[in-house]
């Protein structure tokens, strides 16, 4: 995409381990333009995660980058030193890691971890970053703001970890946020609170958010487009309404039809036959091939490319090329 605050090109992270390398994510190429909500979902372990961290410069090890480019605003976030990245990272890039009681560190008091991104980026002195760490999580509706200051993570709710989260990463206003899975572990209620949360506060301060979720119901409520991976590959992108109304990759089809439904009465809920192959596994053709109730021989001996089919649409799939 043309103008795309964040371009990620034909991005590999492999992980190496005693039984091969493995393959976390293959040639994967997506785009958010400013202001834009992508969701980017899959089930658990398909790359979601990685390639997340790809962009922040976080990838543990033993992963690497294998290939591809990370553009940021038209800088390439994979030739940037490490100092340059650190700065862009929290300042122009905020993130919501999957798991808060883990991201948040135990034996700092919340006001210090909030007040840190003012510290460090915005060169504030502590006790004007404090200040504005208790109007933060004012705004993200936790009670008691000041009191809270002195509290540390395991005194805190999940909703309210995740709010504090939510705060770490918006404070310093960063263009873009990357939300890695911001309702998992919470109730309905609070999965809602959350949701509604981010979006008034993208809108306030017109972030583009890259949402990374496997729950396709908070795609629906979320986000304007959506990217679906599989075994590390992207296989299909759409805006949300075109991709629900007909999925077109067999993968997408099948996740879709896995959605509980209130007017389906009930019974068991459809599944996807067979098991993602292992990231350690070389794969010659297309990675969905031997779980597809489409496959047909080309599908095992050549990978298809995630090709433009429809205006606004890009799907990795023999069957819809000529």
């Amino acid at each position: 995409m043309n103008g795309a605050l964040l371009d990620i090109r034909d991005l590999s992270v492999h992980f190496d381990s005693p039984e091969g390398i493995g393959r976390a994510v293959e040639s994967v190429s997506l785009s958010v333009a400013t202001g834009e909500t992508l969701g980017l979902v899959g089930e658990s372990g398909c790359g979601k995660s990685v390639t997340a961290l790809a962009v922040v410069g976080l990838v543990p090890s033993p992963g690497r980058i294998a290939a591809g480019k990370i553009y940021f605003e038209g800088d390439d976030l994979l030739r940037a030193g490490r100092e340059r990245l650190r700065r862009i990272r929290g300042r122009q890039i905020g993130m919501i890691f999957q798991e808060p009681m883990t991201a948040l560190n135990p034996v700092l008091t919340i006001g210090r971890q909030v007040a840190e991104p003012l510290v460090t980026h915005m060169g504030l002195s502590r006790d004007a970053a404090l200040k504005k760490a208790a109007r933060w999580l004012e705004r993200v509706r936790i009670p008691s703001a000041q009191k809270r200051l002195k509290a540390y993570p395991h005194e805190l709710s999940g909703g309210m970890r995740q709010r504090v989260m939510i705060a770490m990463a918006m404070i310093c206003r960063p263009r873009l946020l990357i939300a890695d899975e911001p309702t998992t572990a919470l109730d309905v209620t609070l999965q809602r609170q959350i949701l509604r949360l981010m979006a008034d506060l993208k809108a306030e301060l017109g972030t583009a958010l890259l949402l990374i979720t496997h729950d396709m119901g908070v795609v629906a409520q979320t986000a304007a487009r959506v990217a679906v991976m599989y075994a590390g590959r992207v296989v299909e992108t759409a805006a949300v309404g075109p991709l629900f109304a007909e999925p077109l990759h067999p993968y997408a089809q099948g996740l879709l039809r896995s959605m509980p439904r209130l007017d389906s009465g009930g019974g068991r809920l459809h599944e996807i036959p067979g098991t993602v192959p292992p990231a350690t596994q070389k794969i010659v053709g297309c990675p969905f091939a031997g779980r597809c109730p489409s496959e047909f021989a080309r599908c095992r001996i050549d990978p298809p490319a995630l090709t433009p089919v429809r205006p606004g649409r890009r799907v990795s799939c023999w069957l819809y090329v000529d």
